[in-house]
């Protein structure tokens, strides 16, 4: 028997037993399914957090107020952060190339019809360099307007559409804080969520005026520090590590009374435990695969039995062991494929299903789409293996006889 009839006879096979080899086909299609849609959920999340990471800006981190401590034991009383030690920060860091005093509040904020509450960040005029953050309308205030204590407002890329109103169309208008009438002159770019935070739906005034103006404290959330180019961060919280102690009168051996926030530490830590989850799922996905397998196996082994008469004329009519062995191959492999790439439709429609309504990030990666059709050829070999040999070894006159 020719290859060609090989094939012909195989696929004629299949055909005759539709429903079967459809049922059988199930696993394959939802175990390649789920590999695709997986995958894109993780490599989606990883994404983000890497972008997250991205945004924060080269050699920055944070220093936020801590506990203080008398004879070694923690006080319940935080101890500030203030302006004064921004400046120090900013006058004797050697290592450091910005210093960007935060200090926040929730407020009400009217705009026509609109009201809202949402968060107010007061910092100074470096905010957007040190931060990395990009203005998508208008623009930043100056230092000079932040000296002069100015009534300006830059929004987060969220606000706008709180206040129902075209980000463009706000530029020059004025909104309400506390009663307090400012002039928006510029919106950002979208930021995205930290985790902990949501910088798109914060509103940036000068550092002054929100000192004298809104808060009335010197008192500081955080303190943004951005390191020189070329030196490393943990050589720049050392430096700041040393004024603001210098600054608190911390004697030596004491406790610092400030903490020190990396924000890319703690992505770093998302992004391994969404590799280690998604992993998990993928491993999950993995044994769907091999549970199809183990089914088209068992079918094609039923298939051998049911066929054991045809086996036999075949060979007495002088098809080889090999034309036998490849034609159950064949079986086994098109089942597969079949279901494999019905599975990879039935997985990248799941994928942008799942981004276009939950509003996840996925990402169909080519890669898992090339290993999952390999993966699901390699099935129908592996799993079509030992039927194939099954047949091929029958004895043609044992299979005549066979009813």
């Amino acid at each position: 028997m020719q290859f060609g009839e090989t094939f012909r006879v195989a696929f004629s096979s299949i055909r005759a037993n539709k429903l079967r080899a459809l049922l059988t086909t199930l696993g394959i299609i939802i175990g390649v399914a789920a590999v695709i849609t997986m995958v894109a959920l993780g490599t989606g999340a990883q994404r983000a957090v890497e972008a997250q990471i991205n945004s924060l800006g080269a050699n920055v981190f944070s220093v936020v107020p801590g506990q203080s401590f008398r004879m070694g034991v923690a006080s319940d009383n935080r101890v500030a952060l203030t302006v004064d030690d921004a400046a120090a920060l900013q006058k004797d860091g050697t290592l450091l190339a910005g210093v960007v005093p935060e200090m926040s509040t929730n407020a009400q904020v009217k705009y026509l019809n609109k009201n809202l509450n949402v968060s107010i960040l007061g910092a100074t005029a470096n905010f957007d360099e040190v931060r990395n953050y990009t203005l998508a309308h208008g623009r930043m205030f100056t230092a000079g307007e932040d000296a002069a204590r100015q009534r300006y407002a830059v929004l987060g890329s969220s606000v706008p559409e709180q206040l129902g109103a075209n980000p463009a169309a706000l530029i020059g208008t004025q909104i309400s804080i506390r009663g307090v009438p400012f002039e928006v002159i510029g919106v950002f770019q979208p930021k995205g969520s930290q985790g902990w935070q949501n910088p798109d739906e914060q509103i940036l005034i000068p550092l002054n005026t929100a000192r004298y103006r809104v808060m009335g404290t010197d008192r500081l959330r955080t303190i943004g520090i951005q390191v020189r180019d070329g030196i490393p961060v943990e050589q720049g919280m050392v430096d700041m590590e040393r004024i603001l102690r210098r600054e608190h009168k911390i004697r030596p051996g004491g406790e610092n009374d400030f903490s020190i926030r990396n924000p890319k530490d703690i992505l770093a830590t998302q992004e391994a435990a969404t590799k280690i989850l998604g992993a998990l799922l993928l491993s999950i996905a993995g044994v769907s695969l091999i549970v199809g397998g183990i089914g088209i196996m068992n079918i094609m082994l039923v298939s051998v039995t049911e066929r054991t008469k045809e086996i036999g004329i075949r060979k007495a009519l002088g098809a080889t062991k090999v034309n036998i062995m490849l034609q159950f191959l064949v079986e086994s492999m098109v089942l597969c494929i079949t279901g494999g790439a019905v599975g990879i439709l039935l997985g990248t429609g799941l994928s942008y299903a799942v981004s276009s309504f939950m509003k996840w990030n996925t990402f169909v990666s080519p890669v898992a789409v090339a290993v999952s059709f390999g993966f699901s050829a390699a099935v129908g070999i592996i799993f079509g293996l030992l039927p194939a040999q099954k047949a091929a070894k029958l004895d043609p006159i044992v299979a005549l006889r066979y009813e």
